[in-house]
């Protein structure tokens, strides 16, 4: 500082020194932490509930499970998803049936011949769901769909169905253009939905358990069902006639 004869001094007293040092501006506030856990409590409510659906089947799991491995209380739950059959048919139209709009319409853009579109509609649907853990829903249903009808006609309505038409596309197509020869769509349908069937139950029943003694791969299982059923599937040229031997 500048004393009187305006000479530079420094000053000793610390008392005073500390007083005159300027104090920093505070930053700004993070966002509230509660905030963003609020946004994000949905998503992870509902992926709790499907790793417990899947654990441990529909009517094994409570809702106070849920909560806990979510972080949250019940009350918080109860908030978004009033009841668990609520909570189920979310963790479904989440994890499998948000998935038929767009194959929809992958489906009206694919520009390749009908065997290579149900060759893709089977790649999509292993990396989609069959190889997720969305796949346990499916062993859920069959085993308890008897006890709970309601939970049964809600998936009749919002997954078997849709996935039934898409099939069902795909084989109308290859029927119109030639290249699938005549079928009964019904039993086409069930025919080509087997296999993923199998593929779903054995990973989330005797998969889970057993260990696998033959190194099976579900991709190779995936590529030799197709294979099979384009066989049965395409038109194949007439075999020629035989001609006659001469004599």
């Amino acid at each position: 500082m500048i004393d009187p004869r305006g000479r530079l001094c420094y000053i000793t007293n610390q008392s005073v020194s500390k007083q005159i040092v300027p104090t920093p501006l505070p930053s700004s506030p993070p966002a509230p932490k509660r905030e963003r856990r609020k946004e994000a409590r949905p998503g992870e409510l509902l992926e709790a509930a499907l790793d417990l659906f899947v654990e441990k089947g529909y009517a094994a799991t409570r809702v106070e499970e849920v909560a806990a491995r979510a972080g949250v209380s019940k009350g918080t739950l109860f908030l978004y998803f009033p009841s668990k059959e609520d909570l189920f048919k979310a963790v479904v139209r989440e994890s499998i049936v948000g998935r038929f709009a767009e194959w929809s319409t992958q489906m009206d853009e694919f520009a390749g011949s009908t065997g290579e579109m149900l060759r893709a509609c089977y790649q999509a649907w292993w990396e989609r769901i069959g190889s997720t853990r969305a796949s346990g829903i499916t062993k859920l249903m069959l085993c308890e769909a008897g006890n709970f009808p309601e939970i049964a006609q809600f998936y009749q309505r919002e997954v078997i169905e849709p996935a039934q038409q898409l099939i069902h596309r795909v084989l109308a197509r290859g029927m119109a253009t030639g290249e699938f020869r005549a079928v009964d769509p019904v039993y086409a349908v069930h025919g080509i939905i087997a296999p993923l069937m199998f593929l779903m139950l054995t990973k989330h029943s005797m998969g889970a358990c057993v260990p696998n003694a033959d190194d099976f791969d579900p991709q190779v299982f995936i590529d030799h069902q197709i294979d099979g059923l384009l066989y049965g599937l395409c038109v194949r040229p007439a075999p020629a006639a035989p001609t006659s031997l001469s004599r």
